[in-house]
């Protein structure tokens, strides 16, 4: 795609004198192609005293030097090998302590050209520059891994109980409320509504993820709290033992001594008491062991940046006034051990009006001052180490907000250091995944921070733009973008050249999230939540053929597809609460979990869909083509976002396909069916035409 749109901005002269002369680079402008993965970087992740040898691929006899640029110094390539249609050129660059920054120029004649992650260009931009980044390593585990993302509330309830109870505390003014019909639709304002789901429903449903073919679970927020969702913690040190084990004395639910407030007895007898919380966290160690034992991961919801006003640190709310065991909480006393945890504005005024900042103004989300407290530095930098130490054993922590923790840019990125030292120490395969939008270069490129983030902008947002025309969150329509391949591919070019590879190969690529509205609702085009539209309008007018589409592209792109609980089986919803619907057991979508399993099935049998390097083979309108190839493998992957067939040809040359070889389709989904039937694909001077129906996503793959 760069050198086409390199072409295209030469003149009419320019062109001409190209075409006049078959040695010139335009004669074969698909050919050239290079990247960080494994074919062309060796190795891919190199220690500072590794030397490492870079690959750069043209057309046969198409190019009369190429010369590697790296940290301002030149070195000419020279031919490894001439495999096809192809010259591959090599050089090796000396180990180095520091980053290499490194991009191509090619000779042809009179013509030069240069080569980056943009493609071919007619000058360098150092945006686009490859980069390595000696003795930074994300985990094996993690790349290309199949997650599932679970809102542990709404999954399964495996065990009835330690489910909350009608009025057991208030919780932001108003009262705890327990929902016995599991499938309800969650109220608008359903912060206080409790379904029952729990660790012992994951453990109970390891067998169905095992089945289904995922690689790792990824748990929203399970620590103490009086939420649902538990993005307001309580206590860092305990699961929640609504989550968790609720300890039984002769069948009656252990009781405390001396509790005044009595609205919220019930819930400090279940989550301050000592067995409760020993019992909850025994169980996170056998979830994670269950899990284990079928090579599934485990990752936590770390939300470190804020924390709830009724933790044990604050205590607003007076949950652990009375409780013994527990220290004065700093909104009650100036004399509290946690005062410094927290940015109290007028001081003076404490306690009898205690201002404090808030994560955005929330004052039941108060911001933690780790600028102002050691103690609260240090004790963050533990609780990250020891839920991925034994014998908790997690594999990572996704991290909430993660940009935004401290005062200042300089501390965050002080703080990240120090937090992956203290995680890597404890376990050096935790994956670090941060949620970020934006450009995620401050905290990835020197290897020291985060290993990735949530891959919105070089997935989630482009995936959708293209496919629905939709806003992630419902809130905006935008024909421009709808079936724009232009806007796809070039958003994504941009958005990836953001990444190493190691980074992009773990990023977490969601299609929904408990952030944003469900993708099977985008699929209807309508702008909308559940205030302006009504629930029942996020199921209408939805495209199941878009939503395959979407499927297909998720598991055939670098990085971890993600499966937000119930996709796979049809759940709708708008922006939250209502994308933290139940998990509908017993009446799932099965056509679409087939889907799904086909497609992770695929990716696990082949590794190029996971490591394998991209190029972009085809942009039309509605429709998009690119492949992945390495070594060994070589597949075709389209889409056909149209309500019409499309008649197309792919030069799949490209990926390396050659006259010798054979194509099958060996998976095609549309709007009413899936084939997993293997069709011959006629192929002609190293391009396939293919017929693709509306609305569908079709695999191809090479057969010698």
């Amino acid at each position: 795609m760069g050198l086409q749109i390199a072409y295209e901005q030469l003149t009419r002269s320019q062109k001409l004198f190209l075409y006049m002369d078959t040695r010139r680079l335009i004669c074969e402008r698909g050919a050239i192609f290079s990247d960080e993965t494994k074919m062309y970087r060796t190795p891919l992740e190199p220690t500072s005293t590794d030397k490492v040898q870079i690959r750069i691929r043209a057309g046969k006899g198409n190019v009369d030097a190429i010369h590697i640029v790296y940290n301002n110094q030149y070195k000419t390539m020279n031919i490894e090998k001439s495999e096809g249609r192809f010259d591959y050129y090599t050089v090796e660059l000396p180990a180095s302590s520091k980053h290499t920054h490194y991009y191509f120029e090619l000779h042809s004649g009179n013509l030069k050209c240069y080569y980056n992650k943009a493609g071919v260009v007619r000058e360098p931009d150092t945006h686009y520059n490859f980069n390595i980044v000696p003795d930074f390593s994300t985990p094996e585990w993690a790349k290309g891994a199949v997650m599932y993302q679970i809102f542990v509330d709404r999954f399964n309830n495996g065990d009835v109980s330690n489910d909350v109870i009608d009025d057991e505390y208030q919780y932001v003014g108003k009262s705890s409320k327990q929902i016995k019909d599991w499938d309800k639709i969650p109220a608008a304002d359903g912060i206080r509504e409790f379904y029952g789901g729990d660790l012992q429903g994951v453990i109970d449903k390891l067998d169905y993820l095992e089945e289904l073919g995922i690689d790792a679970i990824y748990l929203n927020p399970i620590f103490v709290s009086p939420s649902n969702h538990k993005y307001d913690t309580q206590d860092y040190d305990n699961i929640d033992p609504h989550f968790g084990k609720i300890v039984v004395d002769n069948g009656k639910v252990l009781e405390k001594d001396a509790i005044n407030n009595e609205k919220a007895s019930k819930y400090i007898t279940r989550t301050t008491n000592r067995l409760n919380l020993e019992a909850s966290n025994k169980l996170f160690a056998k979830l994670v062991e269950e899990a284990h034992k079928l090579d599934i991961k485990v990752i936590l919801d770390g939300v470190f940046n804020h924390c709830g006003s009724f933790s044990k640190w604050m205590d607003r709310e007076k949950f652990y006034a009375n409780g013994e065991d527990y220290e004065i909480g700093a909104y009650t006393s100036d004399k509290s051990p946690y005062k410094d945890f927290f940015n109290f504005y007028d001081k003076k005024a404490w306690p009898d009006n205690p201002n404090y900042d808030g994560w955005w103004g929330y004052d039941t989300l108060p911001k933690l001052n780790f600028e102002g407290s050691k103690k609260l530095y240090k004790y963050i930098l533990d609780i990250g180490k020891k839920w991925v130490s034994p014998p908790y054993n997690a594999d990572g922590w996704r991290l909430d907000v993660a940009a935004d923790l401290g005062y200042t840019e300089e501390f965050n990125h002080k703080f990240w250091r120090d937090f992956r030292d203290a995680i890597k120490t404890g376990n050096p395969d935790a994956l670090i995944l941060a949620e970020h939008y934006g450009d995620p270069g401050d905290w990835i490129r020197d290897g020291d921070q985060w290993d990735t983030v949530m891959n919105y902008d070089a997935f989630m947002q482009p995936v959708t733009w293209f496919l629905t025309g939709m806003e992630k969150h419902s809130d905006e329509f935008r024909e421009d973008l709808l079936g724009n391949a232009g806007a796809f591919f070039g958003a994504m070019t941009y958005n990836m050249s953001k990444f190493h590879v190691q980074s992009l190969q773990v990023a977490m690529n969601e299609l929904s999230n408990h952030d944003h509205s469900r993708f099977l609702t985008r699929t209807n085009h309508r702008v909308g939540r559940t205030h302006t539209a009504g629930t029942e309008s996020a199921s209408e007018g939805i495209n199941y053929g878009i939503m395959k589409e979407a499927v297909v592209i998720q598991m055939t792109w670098p990085g971890a597809p993600t499966i937000y609980y119930g996709d796979e089986v049809g759940v709708c919803g708008w922006t939250d609460p209502d994308n933290r619907r139940t998990f509908p057991w017993g009446s799932e979508n099965i056509e679409l979990l087939e889907l799904h399993k086909e497609l992770i099935a695929l990716r696990n049998r082949k590794p190029v869909l996971k490591t394998g390097s991209i190029k972009f083979l085809y942009s039309g309108h509605e429709v998009i083509g690119y492949g992945r190839f390495d070594e060994k493998d070589k597949m075709v992957i389209l889409c056909n976002n149209s309500s019409e067939v499309k008649k197309i040809q792919v030069p799949v040359w490209e990926i390396g396909i050659e006259n010798n070889e054979n194509c099958y389709q060996i998976f095609r989904t549309t709007k009413e069916e899936m084939s997993i039937e293997s069709k011959l694909v006629p192929l002609l001077d190293g391009e396939i035409e293919i017929e693709l129906p509306p609305f569908s996503g079709t695999i191809i793959e090479n057969r010698m």
